[in-house]
């Protein structure tokens, strides 16, 4: 019997030894963008998780671009010097896994406290972390009603006191400077060699912005209907296309409705889907929500994943479902099915940074062979492999 979850898949220019991810999670432990030893070990533990590709957190296009004055940034050579340790590192230590890493912009959301000291808007009595100014599609902030609750990746989070900024609006040349930092950012990743670029569209974050009706009240070619609302970040995309190789792959997450009435929908994302795909992209990662902290999100053990589907089914085009996948059986029946192409997790290798190795046992496939611990595991964990979980690169 055939495990899906761990049969190879081709995503773009690159093969995935399986279809398990290691999704996107912020770590707010940066300096001024940089990575630093927690990063290192960090990745350095989910690399050996048994994952197939392991994509490194939102790293973001600029210094105001950032959530936090700790997230990661591609922004400087000093950022860039920063994250090659870790690449080096993965490339000699585990080299069947695929290395990617999220591209991002906060927008609106920028400028904002470290989850654990609130994950409010930074103000001026959180010094050294000052605020700076946030850029937006429309001077329209994240939360116009004042402290509230809010939705931090899906957990309701009660919002400090303070308001959310007002961001500016960006004009002509504030557009061409944003798409202009996508492109250096996505350069940057060319260079440290990364297999896999996504740029994150979802989660009430800047692409996001602009395809929101929440957030997108511009009059102009970029603002209105749904096909100008898609009209920058599908400039943003085309862009970082033409700078990044045809051998590795480019993807994007979105979120497909906002969980508010009058917001985006998953007829608006799969149409997205269809003209990003005539651009050249080689999937979607399917989240969903993160516009505003009022949206009332009906969180539940794979909760995202029709979508994932609709949009898999109806655009053509490869996904990752993600949201509350934690068990291999679940992750095993959403590919099985045809649902996703891969799935994506979070909490679950915070949980168990072994959790591909885990899974392969529960679906009787066989674990990867790293040396160093499994001379060890491998006489208190008997296992009778049926297939191999991954390949070791040629």
């Amino acid at each position: 019997m055939t495990a899906h979850l761990f049969t190879p898949v081709q995503l773009g220019g690159i093969e995935l030894p399986n279809r398990i991810v290691v999704s996107p999670m912020c770590q707010y432990s940066a300096v001024d963008g940089s990575a630093q030893d927690w990063h290192r070990i960090h990745y350095g533990a989910l690399a050996m998780s048994g994952a197939g590709l392991l994509c490194l957190e939102a790293t973001h296009v600029a210094r105001e671009a950032r959530i936090t004055n700790g997230c990661l940034g591609l922004y400087s050579a000093e950022n860039e010097a920063a994250l090659r340790p870790i690449v080096d590192w993965v490339r000699r230590w585990t080299p069947w896994v695929k290395l990617g890493v999220q591209i991002a912009h906060a927008g609106r959301k920028a400028s904002a406290q470290r989850p654990w000291n609130g994950g409010g808007p930074l103000t001026a009595a959180d010094a050294p972390d000052l605020p700076w100014p946030t850029v937006s599609a429309s001077a329209v902030p994240f939360d116009e009603t004042g402290p509230g609750v809010g939705f931090q990746g899906g957990e309701p989070a009660k919002l400090p006191t303070a308001k959310w900024h007002i961001p500016t609006a960006l004009d002509a040349a504030g557009l061409k400077a944003a798409k202009d930092a996508f492109v250096a950012a996505t350069e940057r990743a060319v260079r440290l060699g990364f297999d896999l670029v996504e740029l994150h569209g979802a989660h009430g974050y800047f692409l996001h912005q602009f395809l929101s009706p929440l957030s997108n009240r511009r009059s102009d070619e970029y603002g209105g209907t749904m096909e100008k609302r898609r009209r920058f970040p599908l400039e943003v995309f085309e862009a970082c296309r033409r700078v990044w190789p045809r051998d590795r792959a480019l993807g994007i997450r979105l979120s497909a409705v906002d969980w508010v009435e009058g917001g985006l929908t998953i007829e608006d994302t799969i149409e997205t889907a269809r003209q990003l795909k005539a651009l050249g992209c080689d999937f979607i990662d399917v989240s969903a929500g993160g516009s505003v902290p009022t949206a009332k999100i009906p969180v539940g053990p794979g909760y995202q994943v029709p979508f994932a589907a609709r949009v898999r089914r109806e655009a053509g085009i490869k996904t990752w479902a993600v949201g509350i996948i934690t068990e291999p059986e679940q992750a095993e029946r959403i590919i099985a099915s045809g649902e996703a192409d891969c799935t994506a997790h979070a909490r679950s290798f915070l949980v168990d940074p072994r959790w591909g190795w885990n899974a392969a046992r529960a679906l009787g496939v066989e674990p990867p062979a790293l040396p160093q611990p499994m001379h060890r595991a491998g006489s208190i964990l008997p296992f009778k492999p049926t297939q191999p979980a991954l390949r070791a690169a040629e």
